[in-house]
C-alpha cells in the first residue's frame, strides 16, 4: 500500500494571492508594513501543508506543525464532529483531528485504508 494523501484544494491560494496583493501597497508605505507579507505567506504554506498522510504505517494529520503517525493498531474508530469534520479516536479514548477530511469523505477514506476503515456508504 502506497501512501495516500488527502490535502486541501489548490484552489484555495487562490485567495491568499488576493491577500498578498491586497497587502502589497501597505507593506510597501512604511518600513513597519513589510511584515505584514508574512501574513498571505504562512497562510499558503498551511494550505500546501494541512491535511492527512495514509499509509501502511498509520494515519498521519498534517498540520503547520509535525504531526505523530497513529499506528493502526491504536485506531479504535472515527467520530464525526458536530461540523462534519472527523475525528480519528484512539484505543486510550484520545481524538486526534483530521484536518481537510469531512464525513462526505469517508468512502474516499475507505479505500485507500485498504478495509482498516470500513466504508460506511
Amino acid at each position: 500500500m502506497a501512501v495516500a494523501r488527502m490535502r486541501m484544494s489548490r484552489v484555495a491560494l487562490v485567495p491568499v494571492l488576493v491577500l498578498a496583493v491586497c497587502t502589497l501597497p501597505v507593506a510597501t508605505a512604511a518600513w513597519w508594513g513589510a511584515p505584514l507579507l508574512l501574513v498571505p505567506l504562512l497562510v499558503a504554506v498551511w494550505v500546501l501543508r494541512v491535511g492527512v498522510d495514509i499509509g501502511p504505517a498509520g494515519i498521519t494529520p498534517r498540520t503547520l506543525l509535525p504531526g505523530a503517525t497513529v499506528p493502526w493498531d491504536d485506531v479504535a474508530g472515527l467520530r464525526v464532529g458536530e461540523d462534519q469534520e472527523l475525528w480519528l479516536v484512539r484505543r486510550t479514548g484520545t481524538e486526534v483531528r483530521l484536518p481537510v477530511v469531512r464525513a462526505r469523505d469517508l468512502p474516499r477514506l475507505a479505500a485507500v485504508s485498504d478495509g482498516r476503515i470500513p466504508d460506511v456508504g
